[in-house]
């Protein structure tokens, strides 16, 4: 069979697939190294360590901190509260009440858990507490108002004697914290470990998935090395980014690198896919699906349908051993030749994947 070759030859260097391996890599190295910044910026910005490891702190050394402490998250033990009167309140639901004591010549406000001060206790001789560190807002003012008018007081001069804080202790949620810091911990490994993993790839490529891939085929530096010699001398069937040579299906494309041997092939098979735009038929595109030994299972998407007849027709030519064609018939026949125990449709389903 003749096909003609859709690409120059004679512009395929002797590491294409080496340096599109390390292109592919060099792209998804940018994904995960955003995500490290906005980590960064993340951190920077809230007190993730002080949310989940409040530090223990006396009151005196909180009143007494040349640093902001402002929205800061600290552990601390308070003596001697007495109950203000007053409540904090969300949508009618009272969600902590107001206490004051005495740090020195300081009054410290704190707003307690109502399961903390069993719902307004008039006095508290001794509490342990995780809290936040708050300054004061327009909640703060309005209580330090209503509880001048109650001593016959100005503001001014009640304001005068508060400490500059106020302690909240609903506004510490230890389990809310600790999602949130193991989403951030889970987010902050991921992006690493792709990093390194992609860092590996473009500086030892035989290191990167396509070649790991090509390692269950045998020595997969040799097979990497036969690869590209044979691209770059004359290979048999080229598209716009699926090559066949001699020996290897060889795709390299946006979504990533692929390399099989063609003896390595078992099945070949083509789907379409109707792309809509508000309902309308828009364009359809073709999937290539290559079912290999070794469990090795491939998808070569957005593809035209000439391109992956083309490539399927080849190959058939190619290997006389391929199936060709998804039907119950073939799925049966590639089963027994991958002799899995387990049905077909839910290993590749679970193993599907793009390049």
């Amino acid at each position: 069979m003749n096909f003609k070759l859709k690409q120059d030859v004679t512009s395929i260097s002797s590491h294409y697939i080496t340096n599109s391996i390390r292109s592919v890599y060099a792209r998804r190295l940018t994904m995960p190294i955003l995500l490290l910044m906005v980590l960064g910026v993340i951190w920077l910005v809230f007190p993730i360590s002080s949310m989940v490891f409040p530090e223990q702190r006396t009151p005196a050394e909180i009143l007494s901190s040349t640093q902001s402490l402002e929205d800061t998250y600290v552990h601390t033990e308070l003596k001697n509260l007495s109950f203000t009167g007053y409540t904090s309140t969300v949508f009618n639901k009272t969600t902590g009440y107001y206490y004051y004591t005495m740090i020195g010549d300081q009054c410290l406000i704190v707003l307690l858990s109502p399961s903390s001060c069993e719902e307004g206790l008039p006095a508290i001789e001794n509490i342990t507490l995780s809290c936040k560190i708050s300054l004061p807002d327009r909640a703060f003012d309005g209580l330090i108002t209503r509880l001048a008018d109650d001593i016959q007081w100005t503001h001014a001069g009640l304001s005068q004697q508060m400490a500059s804080i106020y302690l909240e202790e609903p506004a510490f949620d230890k389990i809310t914290s600790q999602i949130f810091f193991g989403i951030y911990a889970l987010a902050f490994v991921y992006a690493c470990v792709y990093s390194v993993l992609c860092i590996l790839a473009i500086l030892i490529p035989t290191l990167s998935p396509p070649c790991r891939n090509l390692g269950k085929f045998g020595n997969a530096r040799e097979l990497m090395r036969q690869a590209e010699e044979e691209l770059s001398t004359l290979p048999q069937l080229a598209t716009e980014d699926m090559f066949i040579t001699e020996n290897f299906f060889i795709e390299i494309s946006k979504y990533g690198v692929a390399v099989v041997p063609i003896r390595e092939i078992i099945w070949i098979y083509k789907h379409s896919t109707l792309h809509k735009i508000f309902q309308y038929h828009f364009v359809i595109s073709y999937t290539l699906h290559i079912v290999g030994n070794k469990f090795f299972y491939l998808q070569c998407p957005k593809n035209i349908k000439s391109n992956i007849d083309g490539i399927i027709d080849y190959l058939a030519e190619a290997n006389h051993e391929i199936l060709v064609g998804f039907n119950e018939e073939n799925r049966i026949k590639a089963q027994e030749i991958q002799k899995r125990k387990l049905h077909f449709e839910k290993i590749i389903h679970f193993l599907q994947k793009r390049i």
